[in-house]
């Protein structure tokens, strides 16, 4: 799906790592919780409470997940999962747009 509909959007945005993640909270009709975002190019490491599923909408980026060895490159049209009360480390080749699926 392209866009997603009737939902609730934080208007306060979330900014991270000075301003190379910016993301907006989202409610679905339903009460699923999510996240809508833009990572510049850059190398991060995010932590997680919950389960997520990155889901990318566009871009490139290069992920190590918790336990792996070697990073994976994802593009747009991909996605991929990371365990809750863990951390991933991210190189944002190409400026990547994202939804973040929890739980």
């Amino acid at each position: 799906m392209s866009q997603f509909e009737n939902v609730s959007v934080t208007k306060k945005a979330n900014v991270y790592f000075d301003g190379k993640c910016v993301s907006h909270n989202i409610v679905l009709a339903d009460g699923t919780a999510k996240s809508v975002g833009v990572i510049l190019p850059s190398a991060l490491t995010f932590s997680t409470g919950a389960p997520e599923i990155m889901e990318l909408i566009e871009g490139e980026c290069k992920v190590t997940l918790p336990g792996a060895a070697e990073a994976v490159t994802f593009r747009g049209g991909e996605s991929f999962s990371v365990p809750g009360d863990s951390s991933f480390d991210i190189e944002v080749v190409e400026t990547l747009h994202y939804v973040c699926h929890f739980g």
